[in-house]
């Protein structure tokens, strides 16, 4: 990507008072030209503020001042996270789900970015292989924290080995240097059985505690390998590999709490539901930062419908207090979604995993009469239960039988902009889908709300 454009100027915002239009490229502002997001928040932040825009058809650049005070939102959004270049990934790691997608899908989804802006702006995880001396000052200085870290194994021979990168054996002092400036920092160790599992994951636990103790969370996730892998050595977790995680976990969850007086491991939901466990609760969990991957989110997701408090959709980073940063990728827009109208029956539409989680959850709270799709992923195969993976064509074949008296309801995480990731719309699907923010407040409120229209019209 370069440059950065303005996609949407806010009405009654300083911005809007001036000569600028949805599409003006922004080449400076206040007279420097800023790399990114994070710098052009940091530009802006005061009082009056001078553009230099670039309007297409027009030869000669313009100079807009806003006239705002410090600290008011300026009211742009900008169209990118980073103005420069995405600092690529040069990793080849063996699990990466990127080199298992298949040919033909849009082509945002095989970028691979190891950038550390991206981490701090949207909670994506960087392995730190491609990070400099620069980088870490830039951090310090500007208090870029939280930043969201892959460890995958501390032993350096078979890091490089996972990542098919001799950096990945020493990259992890850039860890070590950000922990000692008070950067707060969370982790990952993607779980690849016979790989780093064993006694390798306990040797990068110990280490985690001798030489990164003040790492604020460490994710135990599962690998995820779908029927495109083109690689032998990866392959899915046995129930009994994953309860030996799971085990694992909850072992040094105990040491940490001896040792330093908090969690701070834990294992994905993915390894219990493997394991044939329930996930933990609510309130075996400190926070939500690593809901993304997997920890907590079942909790969070079962305490919301039961309290039917508002839960923020779960996203990590900064991304929503920059000023005009825009969502990317999995947290991007998800659009589609469309009034919720009367039918005969209910159907709540999920992926494996979710689904007995879901059937229970709905039993428990009297919604007997609500009915649960379980959702196959055909598309990906493998061991690829999630919801958030379905496409458009899983959803195709599962509709099939479905009446079309039926209120079909769907988590929008299935969706990004409207898309599902075989770039199918909504449209596609075979009979109306009504998507539902992919809180348990959210499907409560619909289900309540469905009901209650039952009673009035019957």
């Amino acid at each position: 990507m370069s440059g950065a454009r303005i996609s949407s100027i806010s009405a009654d915002s300083p911005a809007a008072n001036v000569d600028l239009a949805v599409g003006d490229e922004l080449v400076a502002v206040n007279g420097r030209a800023p790399s990114d997001i994070i710098e052009y928040q940091q530009l802006i932040d005061g009082d009056d503020v001078t553009l230099l825009i670039r309007r297409d058809g027009e030869p000669l650049q313009r100079r807009v001042i806003v006239r705002k005070q410090a600290g008011q939102p300026l009211g742009l959004s900008i169209d990118s996270a980073v103005f420069d270049r995405i600092r690529t990934c040069d990793n080849h790691c063996s699990f990466c789900f990127i080199y298992q997608l298949p040919k033909g899908m849009r082509r945002s989804l095989y970028v691979k970015d190891d950038d550390f802006r991206l981490s701090f702006l949207y909670g994506n995880y960087t392995t730190l292989t491609r990070f400099t001396e620069f980088d870490l000052e830039r951090v310090i200085d500007e208090k870029l924290s939280p930043l969201y870290v892959s460890i995958h194994s501390t032993n350096p021979e078979l890091r490089a080995q996972m990542l098919r990168n001799p950096r990945g054996a020493t990259s992890l002092r850039w860890l070590r240097e950000l922990l000692r400036a008070g950067i707060e920092v969370h982790a990952q160790v993607v779980v690849c059985p016979g790989v780093n599992d064993g006694a390798e994951l306990v040797r990068t636990l110990h280490d985690v505690f001798s030489l990164y103790p003040e790492l604020t969370s460490v994710a135990l996730v599962p690998v995820g390998v779908s029927s495109f892998s083109l690689e032998e050595s990866m392959r899915p977790h046995t129930a009994q590999e994953a309860l030996d995680v799971v085990e694992l976990a909850e072992r040094f969850q105990r040491f940490g709490q001896g040792l330093l007086g908090r969690v701070s491991v834990f294992a994905s939901d993915e390894f219990y539901l493997v394991a044939g466990l329930t996930p933990p609760s609510a309130t075996q969990f400190e926070s939500l930062d690593q809901a993304e991957n997997g920890i907590g989110l079942v909790a969070a997701f079962r305490q919301s419908f039961i309290d039917q408090t508002p839960m923020e959709r779960l996203g990590t980073g900064f991304f929503q207090s920059v000023d005009g940063a825009p969502a990317w990728g999995y947290r991007a827009p998800r659009g589609g979604d469309r009034e919720v109208r009367f039918g005969d029956e209910v159907i709540v539409i999920t992926g494996e995993y979710a689904a007995p989680l879901l059937r229970d959850l709905l039993d428990e709270h009297g919604f007997h009469d609500v009915s649960i799709l379980s959702v196959a992923n055909g598309y990906f195969g493998g061991n690829i239960k999630v919801a958030g993976l379905l496409t458009g064509q899983d959803l195709i074949r599962a509709l099939e039988n479905v009446s079309a008296s039926s209120v079909c309801l769907l988590p929008d995480v299935c969706l990004s902009e409207g898309r599902f990731l075989d770039g199918l719309t909504l449209d596609d699907l075979p009979r109306p889908v009504t998507t539902v923010r992919t809180t348990g407040s959210d499907l409560r409120s619909t289900l309540e709300s469905v009901r209650s229209t039952r009673l009035v019209t019957s």
